[in-house]
């Protein structure tokens, strides 16, 4: 994780244990899960939200999505909104950079989802494309002094699966089912045969 000196120099300051992980590039949670070989559910998402006149870095499991409703009513804001990509940008400092979950660099708070703060383990983004670091998901709180709420839904891959894997079996099935023979006519008992017309 050399490629952000900042982070590792922040995690140590805080004594905490993680491990850096060194990957391919990528650009979302689910290809960070696939690269890792790991479930999505075991990926820490991060956004930023705009919540009155401050702003909240806001940490859920990549499985599921932030539900704005829940988030208002767990932090207690009258207003909250997901900022442009250019505001994220100038807040948050980054150049080329993902969304980070360690708001304490930047002196932001963190609100974790309790889905993922009774997790014992996730994998974290550790700001840059190539770089994430796993650490134990209390002790990420804690170093964030986080708070943890109820604010995450379920994001329907479950359904997703389900709905797949039934169009699956139903192709399956029909390839299976036995081709019907072209049907004969049969002539009755005690029809006349038909003659055909010479020409």
């Amino acid at each position: 994780m050399a490629s952000n000196t900042k982070l590792v120099k922040y995690l140590d300051a805080k004594a905490v244990k993680y491990e850096p992980i060194v990957h391919k590039t990528v650009y979302t949670a689910y290809d960070t899960a696939k690269t890792l070989k790991k479930e999505l559910s075991q990926i820490a998402k991060s956004l930023l939200v705009s919540a009155d006149k401050a702003y909240v870095i806001v940490v859920l499991p990549a499985s599921m999505r932030l539900d704005m409703a829940k988030l208002k009513k767990a932090i207690g804001a009258k207003k909250i909104s997901i900022p442009k990509e250019s505001v994220v940008v100038k807040i948050l400092k980054l150049k080329k950079a993902p969304v980070d979950a360690f708001g304490g660099m930047r002196k932001l708070q963190v609100v974790v989802d309790k889905s993922l703060a009774k997790s014992k383990e996730a994998i974290f983004n550790a700001g840059t494309f190539t770089d994430s670091v796993a650490m134990k998901v209390k002790d990420f709180i804690g170093a964030e002094e986080a708070t943890v709420a109820s604010f995450a839904a379920s994001a329907g891959y479950k359904k997703a699966k389900a709905s797949v894997k039934k169009m699956t079996a139903k192709k399956a099935t029909s390839k299976t089912k036995t081709k019907r023979k072209p049907a004969r006519f049969k002539q009755r008992r005690g029809a006349v045969p038909l003659k055909r017309k010479k020409r």
